[in-house]
């Protein structure tokens, strides 16, 4: 496939596993999940939901950023948590990094995330 680029910035946690930050295939850029790792550290934030959210937006942002776009740019959104009970958090840390349209989304509840985190999320984006 001659169109697919990968994409990596150190603004954003390296890879945990075999996967790539990103990849740009045409104008369609597949972010590949984020949990809330400080880049620098590569250890899982600490704080509250919001703060251990708002380290995964910040990680997408910055992705998206090495793409050459925004959150604004992302179609869909996927977000996976092990206690659903945290779903007014999201709605409410997302408000503050979108603006409506926003983008189509999933929310999942799942049984367990890598490193032990209690969030993460995937998106892909369309640039114009």
């Amino acid at each position: 496939m001659s169109n697919k680029s990968i994409l990596q910035t150190d603004k954003a946690p390296k890879a945990i596993g075999t996967y790539s930050q990103a990849v740009k295939v045409g104008s369609t850029v597949f972010l590949s999940g984020q949990i809330p790792l400080d880049p620098e550290t590569m250890a899982l934030v600490g704080g509250d939901f919001a703060a251990r959210t708002r380290r995964v937006f910040d990680n997408l942002k910055a992705v998206c950023e090495a793409a050459g776009g925004s959150l604004s740019d992302i179609v869909k959104l996927n977000i996976y948590m092990t206690d659903l009970n945290n779903f007014a958090t999201v709605n409410q840390v997302m408000a503050t990094y979108f603006q409506e349209p926003y983008p189509a989304r999933a929310a999942v509840g799942v049984a367990a995330l890598p490193k032990g985190a209690d969030v993460e999320m995937d998106a892909i984006m369309v640039m114009s």
